[in-house]
C-alpha cells in the first residue's frame, strides 16, 4: 500500500464518523477512499473503477463531471457562492423556483428552499401544523404516517418513521402519531393477498379519519415506493385512494418525494403517475443532480394563504436555514432541469427502464435465493430469503446484504443493502451495457455469497 493510501486510511480512522455504520466494524477493515467520479462510474484512490449502481445514495441524476452542470457552478462562483434568502432575493434561486412550480405537480406553486431531505420534511410538518393553529383549527397537532416509514434523521422527521432498528432509541424523544400498516405486499401484515385484498390495508386509515380527522393535520406518505423500509411498493391506486380520503376528511397529503423524485420512477414527480397533487412535497437528492445539499418544501397556494396577515398576527413561517437557496446549489438545480427538457429525454429514459426491468426478471429472478422483486422506474429492492418456499428471512446479524454488496464490489459495482434487501438504483444517465453489468453483477453476488452460507 502506497503512503498516501495509508495515510488517508489513518486519518480517517482517527477523525471520521460514517454515518449509519458500526465504526467498531469500520476501524477493523480498510475503507474504499473514492476520489473522483466520471460518467456513471466512481474511481478509488488506486485508479480502479466501480459502477455507482446505488447513484450515490439515491441523489446522483445523471452521472459524475456533467459538463453543463459544472459549467453552471463555475459560472455562478464567478458571481458569487451564497448570500442569505432573509430579506434578500438571489437571482438562482428565483429562477430555480420558477422552474421547479412549472415541473411540478399542477397546484403546487410556492418553493420554500433548505438543504435536505430531511428539513424539507421538518418544514413540511411545521408548515401543516402552523396552518391549522392559525386558520381555526388548533386541535389539529397529529399526523397519520405509515409504518415502516422513514421521512429524514431530524426529530420531526424521525416521529414520523416507523423503523426500529433506526429510531427506537430515540423514541423519548419524539411525538406521537397515528399509524397504518404499510401495503407490504410480499409479507402483507394482514395475512391477505393482492389484488384480491382490495387494498385492505387502507381501510384502517379510512376508520382513524372517519374518527379522528379533525385532529391531522397531515397525512404524510412516500408515494408509490417506502425506500428505506425496504423498497416496499405501493399498490396501483394506492396513492389515489389516499388523495381521495385525504380530499374527503379535508386532511392534507403531504408527499415525500425525497429518494423517488426527479425520474426515478419514470416520471419527473412519482405523483403524476397516477394524477395525485399533494398540498405540500418535499424534494431533495436529485434536485441538484447530486452535486449540491439542496432542497425544496413545495406547497399550494391554500397553504401559503395560510400564513397571510397582519404583521402583528404572528403568522409568519418562523423557519430558515442558514444556506437557504443556496446560489451554487440552485445553479446546479437549474442545469439539471434543463437536461429533463431536452427533447425525447423521458422516452429514452423509460427504454432502458425496460431493459432494467426485463433484464431482473431474467437474471434475477431465477435466483432461488430471491423472495421478491420490487421496483419503481429505476428505483428496485431485491429481497433475499433462506428459503424461497416458505420466505424464511436471513437473520439481521448474518449480514446477507453487506456480504452481497462486498461481493459486488470486488467485481466493479457499487451496490448497498437496506438489511436483507439489496438495492439498485444507477443513475439515470445509466447506458444499455452498463445495465446489463449492473445486473449480471448482482445476480452473480447473491449466488454466491448465499451458497456460501447456507
Amino acid at each position: 500500500m502506497d503512503e498516501r493510501k495509508q495515510r488517508l486510511i489513518d486519518i480517517d480512522k482517527k477523525y471520521v464518523w460514517h454515518p449509519f455504520t458500526q465504526m467498531q466494524d469500520w476501524l477493523e477493515s480498510d475503507p474504499l477512499i473514492i476520489e473522483r467520479g466520471e460518467g456513471n462510474w466512481l474511481f478509488d484512490i488506486d485508479g480502479k473503477r466501480y459502477l455507482d449502481g446505488v447513484s450515490s445514495l439515491w441523489c446522483n441524476i445523471h452521472g459524475h463531471c456533467v459538463p453543463e452542470i459544472d459549467a453552471a457552478i463555475r459560472e455562478q462562483l464567478d458571481l458569487i457562492a451564497h448570500s442569505t434568502l432573509l430579506g434578500l432575493a438571489g437571482v438562482p434561486s428565483i429562477e430555480l423556483a420558477e422552474m421547479l412550480v412549472q415541473f411540478a405537480p399542477e397546484g403546487l406553486t410556492k418553493v420554500f428552499y433548505s438543504d435536505s431531505g430531511a428539513t424539507a420534511m421538518e418544514i413540511a410538518l411545521k408548515m401543516a401544523y402552523q396552518y391549522w393553529q392559525q386558520n381555526g383549527q388548533t386541535q389539529r397537532t397529529t399526523y397519520l404516517t405509515l409504518s415502516n416509514a422513514y421521512h429524514g434523521d431530524t426529530i420531526g422527521s424521525v416521529s414520523l418513521g416507523g423503523i426500529d432498528t433506526f429510531f427506537k432509541k430515540y423514541r423519548p424523544l419524539l411525538f406521537e402519531c397515528k399509524r397504518i400498516e404499510s401495503p407490504y405486499c410480499y409479507r402483507c401484515p394482514l395475512g391477505k393477498e393482492h389484488p384480491g385484498c382490495g387494498m385492505a390495508c387502507l381501510d384502517e386509515a379510512e376508520r382513524i379519519l372517519e374518527k379522528s380527522a379533525g385532529e391531522i393535520a397531515a397525512f404524510v406518505i412516500e408515494p408509490l415506493m417506502q425506500g428505506a423500509a425496504g423498497m416496499i411498493t405501493q399498490p396501483p391506486g394506492y396513492l389515489k385512494r389516499v388523495r381521495e380520503m385525504c380530499d374527503r376528511y379535508d386532511v392534507l397529503l403531504i408527499c415525500d418525494e425525497v429518494a423517488i423524485g426527479f425520474g426515478r420512477s419514470g416520471k419527473m414527480f412519482a405523483c403524476e403517475k397516477e394524477g395525485v397533487r399533494p398540498d405540500i412535497m418535499a424534494i431533495a437528492k436529485g434536485i441538484s443532480a447530486g452535486y449540491l445539499p439542496l432542497a425544496a418544501t413545495l406547497t399550494s397556494q391554500r397553504v401559503f394563504d395560510g400564513f397571510l396577515g397582519d404583521i402583528s398576527e404572528l403568522k409568519t413561517f418562523f423557519h430558515g436555514h442558514t444556506y437557504t437557496g443556496n446560489a451554487l446549489g440552485c445553479a446546479a438545480a437549474i442545469a439539471n432541469l434543463k437536461i429533463f427538457q431536452r427533447e425525447g429525454f423521458f422516452e429514452d429514459l423509460n427504454r432502458r427502464i425496460e431493459i432494467f426491468a426485463q433484464l431482473l426478471e431474467k437474471k434475477i429472478r431465477p435466483v432461488k435465493w430471491v423472495g421478491d422483486i420490487r421496483r419503481q422506474g429505476f428505483m428496485t429492492g431485491i429481497e433475499l430469503v433462506k428459503d424461497r418456499s416458505t420466505r424464511e428471512e436471513w437473520p439481521y446479524e448474518e449480514r446477507i446484504g453487506h456480504h452481497i454488496c462486498m461481493k459486488a464490489r470486488e467485481d466493479g459495482v457499487i451496490l448497498r443493502p437496506l438489511g436483507s434487501v439489496l438495492v439498485l438504483m444507477p443513475p439515470l444517465s445509466i447506458k444499455d451495457e452498463e445495465i446489463e453489468l449492473l445486473v449480471d453483477v448482482a445476480a452473480r453476488s447473491i449466488e454466491e455469497i448465499c451458497n456460501e452460507r447456507c
